[in-house]
């Protein structure tokens, strides 16, 4: 699944790391975690079962980076009358039904194409009887994928979110924003849904915080009005975005919007997280006869993160690091690239006089405003990079001396996965 342009592409070392990255690719599969839960038109969990027969129409609404994936292994096991899959623009399709509504949307900015889905998905669900049942399969990159403003306009939802990822917000913090200016997020979606449900969520948000994952739109949410003007005024991005935003906000803090709901309606189930691969990948590096540990939960900037990640590499000649989470970036320059590629540089520059591999990426296949997922690099004869660093431009780097790696749309999203290789000095 990975390709690289690597000039060490024929390193052993390189190699394996490849092949460990590879092993937590795989395991971030939604479809492994959904097996568990679903049989022939039943859905079981604990104790519990679910017989789908019993209602009159039994819907699939599947929305996120990994949609069609989980919508394809689902409809392969129950009877339902009609569906619902919200997909990256770029994605190919994995399968096609007739009595499936597709829709191609913005991400990670939104679009018209997000608007219409929003509008589209809230009828929908509002439509529903009360003897009917919706599977809701949900995960990352829902927030940008469907929206629907309260108020404000989509230009000037798109202006906010803009901002809020320039600025390094982490994924929570952009999260409460969304939530508090859309009538469909924080489980605005489902709180008045007159049918039954479940939602099954693949996680890409450290600590599997249901109310963050694709901003909650089927769960429940813990934050306020206030906490989303705190978030803005942290990053000092008052006066980027529009005014009318501000004016939202202001309003909901006063009580004439009224907030989120604080109790979730439906069952939400995380089926698939980043420590699943990292321990698939901790298993694998040790069968390779490598010295393994865990580093998980990077939610930090890439500056702090590399700090974290280099002071645990062991000084013994089989030594491997696996890391995994969603770091942030300051975009200070003009350059191109993204949190893993600039990671890989950040980390090289601590390791710079211990020759090992280094090499992350994001398991969704897309880095940054890259159509890489990350990249690899030996320490061994490092190339200067400190002026790609200051401009944010680690892809142009990697173009230049090799060391991207491609996947592709993989089609599901479960944060980052790095691993750092110590090799024989």
């Amino acid at each position: 699944m990975l390709k690289t342009n690597s000039r060490l592409k024929n390193n052993k070392k390189v190699n394996d790391a490849l092949n460990i990255l590879s092993e937590g690719l795989s395991h971030a599969n939604p479809q492994i975690g959904l097996k568990e839960y679903f049989f022939k038109n039943k859905i079981k969990f604990g104790k519990s079962i679910i017989n789908l027969s019993k209602f009159d129409s039994v819907y699939l609404i599947a929305i996120g980076k990994a949609a069609d994936s989980m919508a394809q292994f689902v409809s392969s096991k129950i009877n339902y009358t009609s569906g619902i899959i919200v997909i990256p623009s770029k994605h190919k399709t994995l399968f096609h039904k007739k009595n499936i509504r597709y829709f191609k949307a913005g991400h990670p900015l939104p679009n018209t194409n997000s608007l219409k889905a929003g509008k589209y998905i809230e009828n929908f669900v509002h439509s529903t009887r009360k003897n009917d049942f919706v599977i809701f399969l949900i995960s990352g990159g829902g927030s940008a994928l469907v929206t629907l403003p309260n108020i404000i306009t989509l230009k000037e939802k798109i202006s906010v979110n803009h901002q809020l990822i320039k600025c390094g917000a982490s994924i929570n913090e952009i999260s409460c924003v969304r939530k508090h200016l859309s009538k469909i997020k924080g489980g605005k979606l489902v709180e008045k849904m007159p049918s039954y449900g479940i939602s099954f969520v693949l996680s890409d948000v450290i600590g599997d915080d249901l109310s963050s994952i694709s901003s909650g739109i089927t769960y429940a949410d813990k934050t306020t009005f206030s906490d989303a003007l705190k978030i803005i005024k942290k990053y000092k991005i008052e006066k980027k975005i529009p005014k009318n935003v501000i004016t939202v906000l202001n309003s909901g803090k006063n009580g004439e919007i009224n907030e989120t709901p604080t109790k979730p309606k439906l069952r939400n189930i995380i089926i698939g997280n980043n420590k699943n691969s990292l321990t698939a990948m901790k298993i694998k590096s040790e069968k390779l006869g490598y010295s393994t540990s865990i580093i998980s939960n990077l939610n930090s900037n890439v500056k702090i993160a590399a700090h974290r990640i280099s002071s645990k590499l062991k000084t013994t000649k089989k030594s491997c690091i696996i890391f995994g989470g969603e770091t942030t970036v300051d975009v200070l320059g003009k350059g191109v690239g993204g949190r893993n590629q600039e990671l890989v540089l950040h980390i090289s520059k601590k390791l710079k006089n211990q020759p090992c591999i280094i090499s992350s990426i994001g398991t969704d296949g897309i880095d940054g405003n890259t159509k890489f997922a990350g990249a690899i690099i030996s320490t061994s004869n490092l190339p200067p990079f400190e002026k790609f660093l200051k401009n944010n431009d680690s892809f142009n780097f990697f173009k230049k001396f090799g060391g991207l790696i491609w996947t592709g749309p993989t089609h599901t999203n479960v944060n980052d996965i790095g691993i750092i290789l110590k090799q024989s000095s």
